[in-house]
């Protein structure tokens, strides 16, 4: 892993091991993000409604038994409903080895024993066989992706010819967050880069009121300041506070899409 990622892993290391403990950012993200229908046994810190959940599972075409590779995949919230609701095998990748061990613990209460393992692994290194995926999700990753070429170019790979790569993420707005190093290589439109390395856009489409979802989740990160540096500690308090004060002091998305692609060959 290169030093960039160790860094990325590490902070998310800090992060997930207080992660579930704070009650303050549960209810910011029911109230302001997921909403309260969203159930609480796969929750997530990414902004994704239940709505949009649903409508990216749907689309992947996902057959029972399947194996649905979910990258950047966190503590597993998302890729575990997805794989619940269809009947798939997950095979979760992320960087930071303490993410993976919150998302492996969710798996025997959710009852999905066999059927749902995770693992450490980047978008440019998934460590997953040729064409071994029947489909590839990710959720409000790709935008810190360092190459973003690389990274689909590994989806691509370890997808088989036919099947989807389905991803929430933000678009990016170049000159807002130039000289910055915390998004690398940023994009503003992904389906060029899609059809580049492999795939055909079927699906790309905004997710609503994402401005107001942001604006809502982070302002009140934010203002509970207090509450979740006293919950969390103040090494994981100190991540989510830079990144909510830094997105809306900039505001460098300029979009948030709801992406599918087949892949191509």
């Amino acid at each position: 892993m290169s030093d960039a990622g160790d860094r990325v892993a590490s902070g998310y290391d800090a992060f997930y091991a207080s992660w579930g403990r704070s009650p303050t950012l549960r209810a910011i993200w029911r109230q302001h993000v997921t909403g309260p229908e969203y159930p609480e046994e796969f929750a997530h810190i990414s902004f994704l409604p239940l709505a949009q959940l649903g409508a990216l599972t749907e689309a992947l075409r996902l057959n029972e038994a399947d194996v649905l590779v979910d990258l950047a995949c966190g503590a597993g919230g998302p890729g575990l409903w997805a794989a619940k609701q269809s009947g798939a095998r997950l095979v979760g990748r992320d960087l930071s080895a303490v993410a993976i061990s919150r998302a492996s613990e969710r798996v025997g209460v959710l009852g999905m024993e066999g059927r749902a393992t995770f693992g450490r692994g980047s978008f440019e290194t998934t460590g997953l066989d040729a064409a071994s995926a029947d489909a590839v999700m990710t959720v409000d990753a790709l935008q810190y992706a360092t190459d973003k070429r690389k990274a689909f170019v590994e989806v691509a790979r370890i997808l088989r010819p036919g099947r989807r790569f389905g991803f929430v993420a933000f678009e990016l707005d170049p000159e807002r967050i130039a000289g910055l190093p915390v998004w690398d290589d940023p994009v503003a439109d992904y389906r060029p880069l899609l059809v580049q390395t492999g795939f055909e856009v079927v699906r790309y489409e905004q997710i609503p009121d994402w401005r107001g979802h942001v604006a809502a989740g982070f302002g009140a990160v934010v203002d509970q300041r207090e509450a979740l540096e006293s919950e969390l500690g103040p090494a994981a308090a100190a991540a989510i506070i830079l990144e909510a004060s830094i997105t809306l002091e900039l505001e460098p998305y300029c979009g948030h899409v709801l992406a599918v692609a087949n892949r191509t060959g």
